[in-house]
Protein backbone atom coordinates (compact mmCIF):
# COMPACT_ATOMS: atom_id res chain seq x y z
CA UNK A 1 0.00 0.00 0.00
CA UNK A 2 1.35 3.28 -1.21
CA UNK A 3 0.98 5.93 0.98
CA UNK A 4 2.65 9.42 0.41
CA UNK A 5 3.18 11.91 3.35
CA UNK A 6 3.56 15.35 3.67
CA UNK A 7 3.56 16.98 7.13
CA UNK A 8 3.25 20.31 8.09
CA UNK A 9 4.05 22.69 11.30
CA UNK A 10 1.49 24.68 12.28
CA UNK A 11 0.62 27.16 15.50
CA UNK A 12 -2.61 26.71 17.61
CA UNK A 13 -2.98 30.35 17.25
CA UNK A 14 -6.41 30.55 18.88
CA UNK A 15 -9.67 28.56 19.80
CA UNK A 16 -13.10 30.27 18.73
CA UNK A 17 -16.18 28.38 19.09
CA UNK A 18 -14.52 24.79 18.67
CA UNK A 19 -13.19 25.65 15.99
CA UNK A 20 -9.35 25.66 16.09
CA UNK A 21 -7.85 28.38 14.14
CA UNK A 22 -4.02 26.82 13.20
CA UNK A 23 -1.47 29.29 11.53
CA UNK A 24 0.86 27.53 8.98
CA UNK A 25 4.66 28.06 10.29
CA UNK A 26 6.74 28.83 7.15
CA UNK A 27 4.00 31.23 6.49
CA UNK A 28 1.56 32.60 8.87
CA UNK A 29 -0.79 34.31 6.93
CA UNK A 30 -1.96 30.99 5.96
CA UNK A 31 -4.72 29.68 8.18
CA UNK A 32 -6.32 25.93 8.66
CA UNK A 33 -9.23 26.19 10.87
CA UNK A 34 -10.52 22.62 12.24
CA UNK A 35 -12.68 21.57 14.65
CA UNK A 36 -10.75 21.40 18.24
CA UNK A 37 -12.12 17.61 18.88
CA UNK A 38 -9.55 16.50 16.45
CA UNK A 39 -6.63 17.90 17.96
CA UNK A 40 -4.86 16.15 20.91
CA UNK A 41 -6.82 16.64 24.35
CA UNK A 42 -4.00 18.63 25.91
CA UNK A 43 -3.65 21.26 22.73
CA UNK A 44 -3.76 25.15 24.16
CA UNK A 45 -2.84 28.52 22.07
CA UNK A 46 0.89 28.83 21.09
CA UNK A 47 1.30 24.94 21.12
CA UNK A 48 3.25 23.96 17.71
CA UNK A 49 2.00 20.92 16.43
CA UNK A 50 2.39 18.60 13.51
CA UNK A 51 0.07 17.61 11.08
CA UNK A 52 0.35 14.71 8.65
CA UNK A 53 -1.48 14.78 5.73
CA UNK A 54 -1.45 11.07 3.93
CA UNK A 55 -2.62 10.41 0.12
CA UNK A 56 -3.94 6.50 0.42
CA UNK A 57 -3.60 5.60 -3.17
CA UNK A 58 -4.99 2.12 -2.52
CA UNK A 59 -7.68 3.08 -0.88
CA UNK A 60 -8.72 5.89 -3.71
CA UNK A 61 -8.30 3.12 -6.33
CA UNK A 62 -10.95 0.78 -4.33
CA UNK A 63 -13.16 4.24 -4.73
CA UNK A 64 -13.03 4.88 -8.30
CA UNK A 65 -13.35 1.00 -9.08
CA UNK A 66 -16.48 0.90 -6.72
CA UNK A 67 -18.07 3.87 -8.46
CA UNK A 68 -17.17 2.77 -11.97
CA UNK A 69 -18.38 -0.48 -11.09
CA UNK A 70 -22.11 1.04 -9.82
CA UNK A 71 -21.53 3.13 -12.96
CA UNK A 72 -21.93 0.12 -15.12
CA UNK A 73 -24.76 -1.30 -13.34
CA UNK A 74 -26.58 1.84 -14.07
CA UNK A 75 -25.78 1.88 -17.63
CA UNK A 76 -26.71 -1.93 -18.21
CA UNK A 77 -29.85 -1.08 -16.19
CA UNK A 78 -30.94 1.37 -18.38
CA UNK A 79 -30.09 0.07 -21.66
CA UNK A 80 -32.64 -2.55 -20.86
CA UNK A 81 -35.11 0.21 -19.90
CA UNK A 82 -34.52 1.23 -23.81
Amino acid sequence: MEKLRESIKVTLDRIEEGIAVLLIRDDESIKINIPLFLLPAESKEGDILDITITRNVQETEEAKERVSSILEKLKNKNQGME
